[in-house]
């Protein structure tokens, strides 16, 4: 049996230190371990997005990371993107109001997807929004929800 490894996270500015296996994945250890379960897993292999996470501001997917590759990196999930629990992220805020979630396996991936994107981009076009959340699939729905609520945040978020 694997030696287990001990490991410090930073995950949305806190710090946790956590044991893991050294083929443990970071989804895993997010949810098992530090008990933030706002990350979902949904195929284990890359492909719909549902475990995006930012790492070292970078978007990964975090079924693809093994946790010991975080070893002290920062980490951003869904549960750090709003300002406080009295004040969601205006994503957030815009996905509820024009309803751009449906089951919500995949949207903390796909808000931490958009959350990226207008950093990046803070006045993208339709195609731009489409492309940028190509990696998020989405079962439920059509997208169309999704593209207007990331189109409203934006346009809110220039706004200031």
């Amino acid at each position: 049996m694997a030696k287990r490894s001990h490991i410090t996270l930073s995950v949305n500015g806190d710090e946790y230190e956590t044991l893991c296996e050294p083929d443990q994945s970071l989804v895993d250890v997010l949810r098992n371990e530090l008990e933030l379960t706002g990350t979902k897993e949904g195929c284990s292999t890359g492909d719909c997005g549902a475990c995006s996470i930012r790492l070292d501001g970078d978007l990964v997917c975090s079924c693809l990371v093994l946790a010991v590759e975080a070893e002290g990196k920062e980490i951003e999930t869904i549960e750090g993107m709003a300002t406080s629990p009295e004040e969601l992220h205006p994503l957030q805020s815009k996905f509820l109001e024009i309803n751009g979630l449906q089951c919500g396996i995949c949207t903390p991936g796909i808000l931490i997807a958009a959350k990226a994107l207008l950093e990046k981009n803070p006045d993208p076009t339709e195609t731009e929004i489409r492309f940028w959340l190509a990696g998020n699939l989405c079962r439920c729905t059509g997208y169309d929800k999704i593209i207007r609520s990331v189109q409203a945040a934006a346009e809110e978020m220039r706004k200031g």
